[in-house]
């Protein structure tokens, strides 16, 4: 049973209805999928309490993460402080357009990149 965590950097809290942030630590929420043997098995929506600072946003969204179990993230902007600290804790991430549905990226996405987070 292989299950993994996905994090998609959101615009609001509309879950798989909702469209990919331009920059993930400024998304406003963080939709939560839970991927089980290529199923999505679970969807949920965490507020991003970072959102609206102007720094240290980055320690506070991998922190979120981790509380989470997130071992990927996915979004259309990383910067080199929070992409670093992914690389830290082993998450992976990938970049998709800003404004993509979110059921698009699950979809098209997320499943093709399953294999290399199960090493």
């Amino acid at each position: 049973m292989s299950i993994t965590r996905v994090a998609i950097g959101t615009i609001s809290d509309k879950g798989l209805h909702d469209k990919v942030s331009e920059a993930f630590a400024r998304a406003k929420t963080f939709t939560l999928v839970n991927i089980e043997n290529n199923k999505v098995k679970d969807v949920n929506v965490v507020k991003n309490p970072a959102a609206s600072k102007t720094r240290g946003r980055g320690p506070i969204v991998v922190q979120i993460l981790l509380d989470h179990n997130v071992n990927v993230v996915i979004g259309s902007e990383f910067g080199p402080g929070i992409s670093a600290m992914f690389d830290k804790h082993r998450i992976h991430r990938m970049k998709v357009k800003a404004k993509t549905p979110v059921m698009d990226v699950v979809k098209e996405f997320a499943f093709s990149f399953l294999e290399l987070c199960i090493d």
